[in-house]
């Protein structure tokens, strides 16, 4: 495919929100963000394994497959990029072709992750936590139902990035650490961030970390700001995770008549 054809298709597909390379067209070459995401891959790719081969790797929000073309190139065997807006899956299906690989791309939303019915060696879980409306029910599906070892995970944060030790337990009248600004914070945004309506929760660090070691993930490196790279906590199986997942999809069920 000439260059001609491919700045062609690209504008066929309609605006790309990563900015890729193919056949050297720049698929977003005005991104707000500059050359994003791989400037931004650029400050934490040293984090994650080099050579991937005999691995699988599951990308949960893929939008036109940066982070599964890149698993790819490292070697990965199996590479499944889901995403749950079907343009941004005929965008990375093109950049897959024009690349050259062999990856699947499937229209799948968080929430149904169980359906696969398979576990994969590295989850990547880059830019989708804020964009939920249930951010911790997704974090424990995934733990439950797809995570074996690895998870890259990365989401917008505002306010402080200090953390504190917490304790195990608050007394109903201890009001007082509510008020810090490095205790665990969600904030909630009702209308709109940055334009966006799909931008709904918003953590500081202190509760990006909790998160992810409430959902069974151990935190094992920060190579960057907002990115974490976590390992499976082993005793997790069977533990209040499981059964906080299982109430939280009971919630979402609605009540019979």
């Amino acid at each position: 495919m000439s260059a001609l054809e491919t700045q062609k298709r690209i504008d066929e597909l309609g605006a790309w929100f990563q900015n890729l390379n193919l056949n050297g067209v720049q698929t977003a070459p005005h991104h707000f963000l500059g050359d994003y995401p791989a400037v931004k891959f650029a400050g934490f790719a040293q984090a994650l394994p080099n050579g991937l081969t005999g691995k699988s790797v599951l990308d949960i929000g893929c939008n036109a497959g940066f982070y599964s073309l890149e698993m790819k190139r490292r070697g990965a065997d199996r590479v499944l990029g889901i995403d749950f807006d079907e343009r941004y899956l005929a965008q990375a299906r093109f950049a897959a072709e024009v690349r050259g690989v062999d990856i699947e791309f499937r229209q799948l939303s968080v929430y149904d992750v169980g359906s696969l019915g398979e576990k994969f060696d590295l989850v990547i879980f880059m830019g989708v936590l804020y964009h939920l409306r249930h951010p911790l029910l997704a974090l424990d599906l995934i733990r439950e139902h797809v995570a074996r070892d690895l998870m890259l995970f990365q989401t917008m944060q505002r306010g402080s990035s200090d953390t504190v030790q917490l304790e195990a337990d608050y007394d109903f009248w201890q009001t007082e650490m509510f008020s810090r600004p490095d205790f665990p914070t969600m904030y909630f945004i009702e209308h709109k961030y940055a334009g966006d309506p799909t931008n709904w929760w918003i953590p500081n660090r202190a509760c990006t970390e909790a998160m992810l070691r409430s959902s069974g993930f151990d935190i094992i490196a920060h190579p960057e700001d907002e990115v974490f790279v976590c390992r499976v906590k082993r005793e997790c199986p069977g533990s209040d995770v499981t059964r906080g997942t299982q109430q939280a999809k009971a919630s979402l069920r609605p009540a019979s008549a």
